[in-house]
């Protein structure tokens, strides 16, 4: 990835906005989200950013940009339309390693400002590393039609009761099984439709009998020819309830990133066609994890027979063709 992909605390977000035209106002609309520490640099503000700055009671520096005025600024946003003045800024910012965005020079910037989809709490940012815009829109108009209005309710009701559902659902997986059934059910679409009391009711009832640790499975998935785009739906969700997994350099490592990302990994040196590490797999198995072994091609299993004697539950899943 050319950029790494971070959220900031609000908090401690100190901002400056140069330049007081449309394109600044838009800037500090977005930081206004989060915080309002914000300093307006510019000695001309049009009437959208004298409105923000007279509504939130920001600072501003009547005067266009000079340097010398970042002390106790972490965060800057150089929004005027002369490339000079921007390039200036950017001089200025780096050696003191402050976060820049240089509006429309990427080349001056140290961040750039994702496409976000806000359902506060939750929020979605997506980027396409500066390359392509358009694709971005597409993108979000695509989430938008799918993603309901409250969908940060589910975010907002799952925090509420995180301490209670851990106290009753033991062992990682079993929880995660428990919200996805949660969430996805009765309970997540009275959340949705603003029913909260009876959502609220229907999950204190659910959490009355103690759920029991979950039992260790091992899921081996044949990757064919380790297309991502050919992993089932089935496939995709036992991933993210990998608590393991196991692969060999013959599978293709960008299915690893459709795997839990906590989940722990155990590459292997040897290739799967020549020796199958079942031995490792089955140990963390049998103390209740979830173990995916990643298999390159279709080639079936080789007996084993630890593996067939053993109580944990084993299945095998292959890829689309």
């Amino acid at each position: 990835m050319k950029y790494f992909p971070i959220f900031l605390d609000a908090e401690n977000i100190s901002a400056m906005v140069i330049g007081g035209g449309d394109v600044a106002a838009r800037k500090i609309e977005l930081l206004l989200k989060t915080t309002a520490k914000i300093v307006v640099m510019s000695e001309k503000v049009s009437p959208s950013v004298h409105r923000l700055i007279q509504a939130h009671n920001l600072l501003w520096l009547e005067h266009n940009y000079t340097s010398g005025h970042l002390a106790n600024i972490n965060l800057v946003i150089a929004a005027t339309d002369n490339s000079a003045v921007n390039k200036l800024v950017s001089e200025e910012t780096k050696p003191l390693n402050i976060l820049t965005n240089v509006v429309d020079q990427p080349e001056l910037c140290t961040y750039i400002t994702p496409v976000m989809i806000d359902r506060s709490p939750m929020i979605i940012a997506i980027s396409s590393s500066g390359t392509a815009p358009l694709l971005l829109r597409m993108l979000r108009e695509q989430i938008e039609k799918v993603l309901p209005n409250n969908y940060g309710k589910l975010a907002e009701f799952s925090f509420k009761f995180r301490d209670h559902v851990k106290a009753r659902v033991k062992g990682l997986r079993n929880r995660r099984s428990f919200w996805e059934n949660t969430l996805r059910g009765a309970i997540g679409e009275a959340i949705l439709e603003g029913d909260h009391f009876q959502a609220e009711q229907q999950l204190i009832t659910s959490l009355k009998n103690e759920v029991p640790p979950p039992l260790g499975e091992i899921v081996f998935v044949h990757t064919k020819t380790g297309n991502p785009d050919k992993l089932t739906l089935q496939i995709h969700r036992e991933m993210q309830f990998a608590d393991a997994v196991f692969y060999d350099e013959n599978v293709n490592s960008d299915l690893l990133e459709y795997i839990r990302r906590d989940a722990d990994k155990y590459p292997q040196s040897i290739c799967s066609t020549i020796m199958v590490n079942f031995q490792h797999a089955l140990d963390l198995s049998e103390r209740g994890q979830k173990v995916i072994y990643l298999l390159a091609g279709s080639t079936q299993l080789p007996e084993n027979s630890a593996l067939f004697l053993s109580t944990v539950r084993k299945k095998q899943l292959v890829c689309a063709d």
